[in-house]
This record gives structure tokens, C-alpha cells and sequence, in this order.
């Protein structure tokens, strides 16, 4: 299973010179106001540009190097408007088109969004948006390298450093939608724009869900790159027992275990703004309440998933313990994962249909032990869910730092025009106290 493919929004033309005033008696910030416009026509030109793209040729380098420029000036504008340098006309509308939410034909509608908080809030969202998707296209370009016979051990070493950095880019993700839920939108909300209107897009609870989501994806890499080696030695030689260079199994079975977690917490926190409809109609009548089907589906389905790899290395580990009592249990955990698979398995093929092959090859090796020398009785599955350990994270998430602004307080200009004024006004005040020492003698300024 990939991970998810993220629709990229797009967003209208908008001009800061329209409502932006300098309010400085310099016009210090004028020229700063012309290059945030600029900077933002950027971000509007790749975005249109990539919605034009096949899928294959997208550019999200390019795409996150428009935003690294355009938020520190978003950034500076907002900091001045904060202090009173810069004066608003009137209040700012961005329209941006919403690809989260759940439409009747399948269509992101375009909406109006009030205030500069909106606008950096759609931005960052965008952000993590095209992280995961260049996360997605790095991974795609290895294809299933840890299988390859003919591959050298450089070559899957310098292809595992790619997977690695592939999670870092989804960890990032992680950090970016943690902060939205947990920081902007509550900026925003602080600033008298309430949350009634919104797309889901844009709601605590979806960012709150799309954090633990690309968590998930990037510890389901992480366990990728883990059993890398083993991988090219069990395509070597298939089946128990397992190869020398085999990872710790409960290790493996735990993180499973952690990304189901992470998953269903994830679908439950998406459903919530579906589950939250108000009787009073939306103030943005293009808004809707419900995530899209697809990203709902992609959750379940990876949960469903990792449980069933969860449960198919609690068998392994139960097989390869070389303890005579576990045989039936290893038979039984694998027998679950069975029909998990299966049931998965209608309609598809790629890595269900390759880990069904697995369990099978596994199940057979340790159900004719078990019927020819253990002869233990294989339990029930609710008597399993008993014995399912708690997961653990092999990755976490990079919190977010935003960027310096551009200008304006905060910036490194401002700090460092504040300090040449106080480096003047600690001379001023030198020469002042020069000239009242020197006037200490008795009879200081008298003439005789």
C-alpha cells in the first residue's frame, strides 16, 4: 500500500497593495507589500501549473521551495498589520478551492476566506499537502528494491537512504498538521473568525486526524526500511526459518500494532465534522462538513491492514519461539491474519496479495508441526484479543517552526535596525554624561 495522494487546491489572484496601507512615515514597507504580492502570484502560478500536470510529472520541490518564500512575507505583513505599521483598507478575501471535502460530483469548490489567518492557514495546509505527495513519488521511484535478487548491498543501502528521507518528509507533514490544529486555527479563532463555514479542510479535528495520518505513513516506511535486509534474504530463500538478519519480531509486531492505532484514531477524529452538523445553515454556503469518502476509505483500509500484518508476526513470533506450547497459537494468529488478508484482498492485488503469500507459506509450516509434532489446540480469536500488546513508535513527528518574516517585526532587518537606534541612543547619552562630569569641579561654568 502506497501512501495517500493528496488533491493540491488552488487559489485566486489577489493583490496585498488593495488593501494593505504603510502606515510608517518612511513608507518603509511599501516595496516589502509589491514582493508579498509577487511572491503570492508564485505560489498561484505553480499551484495552477501542477493541477495541469500528469501525476508522474508533478513538481513538489518545486512547489514547497514557493511556499519556504511566500510564508515569511505572509508572515511579515501579518506582524506589521499586528503592530499598527501596516493599516488593512478593508478586510482581505482569498479564495482557495477546498480538496478534503466530501461533493456530490466530485468537484473542489472555490470558497471565500476572511482574514490574513486564512490565507496562512490554507498555505500551510498546502504545504504539508505537496511533503506528503514528494514523499509518495520518492517512494514510488524505488519500486520494490528490497526484493530485487540482483541488487548490491550499496545499491539497497543508498535506496534505504531515500526511503529514510522519505520519511522525514512525512514526519515533517505530521508536524506542519499538528501545528495548524493546535496553533493557527486557534490564532484564527482568537481573531474573531469563527470555525462556522469552514471546509473540513480547515477544522482542528481533520488537521488533528491528517497529524496522526501521516505519522502513520511514515512509520509504515519506517518498518519498510527495518526489514529491508531480511527482505532481500527471504526473497533468496521464501518461508520459516527466518534468516539470521531478521529484525526483532515483536518489534515489528508493535509498530504495526502503533500505526493501527494511529490510523483508526485518525478516521475517528475525520468523521467528527460529519458528525457535528448544526440545524443553522453555514456561513459559506460552498462549505461542507463531511471529509471525502476516499480519504475515510484510506484510513480503514489501512487499518485493517497493518492489523492483519499485526497479527500475522504475533504468529511468527509465537512459531519461531521454539516453545512446544505455542504451536497452536502461532497457527492461530496466522489463521486471523488469513482471512483479514482475504477479505482485503477482493478486487486488488500488489502487497495484499504478496503478504496473503507470506501468511500462507508461514501458516502451512506451522500448522503441519503443530498437527505432526506439538499437537497443541489452536485458540479462539477472542481469546487473542486478549494477548495483543500495546504498540510503540519508531518514528515521531518534526514540530514546525515558522519562518523568520521578511520584514517587520520579528524579521532580521527589524532586529537590526533596532539595535543601531539603540546603539545611537547609548552614545547620545555617553556624550550627555561626558559633558556634566566635566562640569563637576567647584566652580564649574562660573568665569572670573
Amino acid at each position: 500500500m502506497s501512501t495517500y495522494l493528496y488533491e493540491l487546491p488552488t487559489t485566486g489572484a489577489i493583490s496585498f497593495g488593495d488593501f494593505c496601507v504603510d502606515s510608517t512615515a518612511s513608507n518603509a514597507y511599501a516595496s516589502h507589500i509589491a514582493e508579498a504580492t509577487q511572491a503570492r502570484a508564485n505560489l498561484r502560478g505553480i499551484l495552477k501549473e501542477i493541477k495541469h500536470t500528469d501525476t508522474d510529472d508533478k513538481d513538489y520541490l518545486r512547489l514547497i521551495k514557493v511556499l519556504d518564500d511566500y510564508l515569511p512575507y505572509l508572515h511579515g505583513i501579518m506582524g506589521c498589520v499586528a503592530s499598527g505599521d501596516i493599516r488593512l483598507k478593508s478586510e482581505p478575501r482569498f479564495s482557495w478551492r477546498t480538496t478534503l471535502s466530501a461533493h456530490l460530483f466530485h468537484t473542489s469548490p472555490r470558497i471565500a476566506l476572511v482574514s490574513l489567518h486564512a490565507d496562512l492557514a490554507s498555505s500551510l495546509l498546502t504545504y504539508a499537502f505537496a511533503l506528503s505527495n514528494f514523499a509518495r513519488v520518492t517512494v514510488a521511484s524505488l519500486g520494490s528494491y528490497e526484493h530485487e535478487r540482483a541488487i548490491s548491498d550499496i545499491e539497497r543501502k543508498a535506496k534505504d537512504e531515500k526511503l529514510n528521507f522519505a520519511v522525514t518528509l512525512l514526519c515533517r507533514a505530521s508536524g506542519i498538521f499538528t501545528y495548524m490544529s493546535e496553533k493557527v486555527l486557534l490564532d484564527w479563532d482568537k481573531a474573531g473568525e469563527g470555525a462556522s463555514g469552514r471546509p473540513p479542510d480547515l477544522s482542528k479535528e481533520v488537521n488533528a486526524a491528517l497529524a496522526k495520518m501521516a505519522l502513520a505513513d511514515a512509520q509504515t516506511l519506517a518498518i519498510r526500511k527495518f526489514l529491508s535486509k531480511s527482505a532481500y534474504d527471504i526473497a533468496v530463500s521464501p518461508g520459516p526459518p527466518l534468516p539470521k538478519s531478521h529484525p526483532s519480531i515483536p518489534l515489528i509486531f508493535k509498530f504495526h500494532l502503533e500505526c493501527v492505532s494511529l490510523y483508526s484514531s485518525a478516521r475517528t477524529l475525520a468523521m467528527t465534522p460529519g458528525s457535528a452538523r448544526t440545524s443553522s445553515p453555514p456561513s459559506n454556503p460552498d462549505s461542507n462538513t463531511e471529509v471525502s469518502v476516499e480519504l475515510r476509505r484510506y484510513l480503514a483500509d489501512a487499518s485493517a491492514f497493518h492489523a492483519a500484518l499485526a497479527h500475522k508476526w504475533l504468529g511468527v513470533d509465537a512459531g519461531e519461539s521454539g516453545v512446544r506450547e505455542k504451536g497452536g497459537e502461532a497457527v492461530a494468529w496466522l489463521l486471523w491474519a488469513k482471512k483479514e488478508l482475504e477479505d482485503m484482498k477482493r478486487g486488488r492485488k500488489g502487497r495484499v496479495a504478496d503478504e496473503l503469500e507470506s501468511v500462507g507459506v508461514f501458516l502451512k509450516h506451522y500448522k503441519k508441526i503443530n498437527d505432526s509434532l506439538t499437537f497443541q489446540p489452536v485458540p479462539k480469536q477472542q481469546d487473542l484479543q486478549a494477548r495483543i500488546p500495546t504498540g510503540i513508535l519508531a518514528v515521531h513527528a518534526k514540530p514546525y517552526i515558522p519562518p523568520a518574516p521578511a520584514f517587520g517585526p520579528g524579521s532580521v532587518e527589524y532586529a537590526r535596525l533596532q539595535t543601531e537606534a539603540l546603539a545611537l541612543d547609548d552614545n547620545d547619552s555617553s556624550g550627555d554624561e561626558a559633558v556634566i562630569s566635566s562640569r563637576t569641579y567647584a566652580g564649574a561654568g562660573s568665569y572670573f
